[in-house]
């Protein structure tokens, strides 16, 4: 990475249930000592560093560096690819994980202790980064995301998960617990998919406890939606279960979530597209964008891959 870049650190210090506000002292010594010329910005409110982003006077060879955990990620991104100011090259996205769940830093394997991060930030490669795009029910103009978007299952453990005061992994395991003693009834969905909106040539019905169609590879702290994928591969990964008999069924899934091997199981099918049409026909669909809540009963939503829209910190 060019060194003469300024590092633009959008701090969101509520992120790790408020955590991350500590951290900010650590940042700007370590970037103070290696001589970087760096802006530290934090956020104020949800929202906020869409619109931060949006109005700083980049220049090519700056980056971004989002300070938080995945929904400070979202922000940084939407305010990157948002803004009317273009640059000639795709804008530089840097992470620093000290949020509660970091699933899309896994992917690229950002390190979680801060100093790591930041001399990887300091001397880390640029590599092309796939950006998708998820339309309908809240987004009507559309939303950008770099990890991923959750229909079902996921999506109502990660809303119960949320409103819990501990861990995040401890969290989503209780959230887990939570929804399969309930086991909701599942929409009756058709999936669509292919190249473009043009040429959506699969078809599949089907009553789909869960359908994640994902960029990065893990989502709620341990669950592994899209254990193949790739961030520069120019498509998103689509995996999707019908809806188990039983509970105990509903258990040995999302057992298998954990260890990235849901697809040795019955039920559950895995692919590869640019473009996605997803359709509830009987019932509704609970979906998020990287954390970001979609809809709670939504009808229709379109996702498309973007490719190398952004250039990523990485190791």
């Amino acid at each position: 990475m060019d060194e003469t870049g300024k590092l633009w650190i959008i701090l969101n210090p509520i992120a790790g249930k408020g955590k991350a506000a500590g951290q900010q002292p650590k940042i700007e010594r370590y970037l103070q000592e290696k001589g970087r010329d760096f802006e530290l910005i934090l956020t104020k409110g949800r929202g906020d560093a869409i619109e931060v982003v949006q109005n700083l006077p980049l220049k090519e060879t700056d980056a971004v560096i989002a300070a938080g955990g995945d929904g400070t990620c979202n922000e940084v991104i939407n305010g990157l690819l948002t803004r009317k100011q273009k640059l000639s090259l795709p804008p530089i996205l840097g992470i620093l994980p000290i949020g509660r769940g970091n699933d899309f830093s896994s992917t690229p394997g950002i390190p979680k202790d801060l100093e790591k991060a930041l001399e990887l930030i300091c001397a880390g490669q640029l590599q092309p980064l796939d950006v998708g795009m998820v339309t309908g029910e809240f987004f009507t103009d559309g939303r950008y995301f770099i990890n991923g978007v959750g229909i079902g299952f996921d999506t109502k453990v990660g809303f119960d998960a949320a409103k819990m005061k501990i861990k995040s992994g401890l969290a989503y395991v209780f959230g887990a617990i939570s929804n399969i003693v309930r086991y909701d009834p599942s929409p009756l969905m058709q999936i669509c998919y292919g190249e473009n909106k043009e040429s959506l040539k699969e078809v599949i019905t089907l009553t789909a406890v869960l359908v994640s169609v994902v960029n990065g590879r893990r989502m709620g702290g341990s669950f592994y939606m899209g254990p193949n994928a790739e961030l520069d591969d120019g498509l998103l990964d689509i995996c999707y279960v019908k809806r188990p008999k039983s509970r105990f069924s509903l258990v040995r899934l999302v057992y298998r979530y954990t260890k990235g091997t849901q697809i040795e199981l019955n039920g559950v099918n895995m692919d590869k597209a640019k473009h996605f049409l997803l359709t509830a026909l009987e019932g509704g669909m609970a979906a998020h964008c990287d954390g970001e809540t979609i809809c709670y009963a939504g009808r229709k939503l379109e996702i498309s891959c973007i490719p190398s829209a952004l250039r990523l910190i990485g190791a």
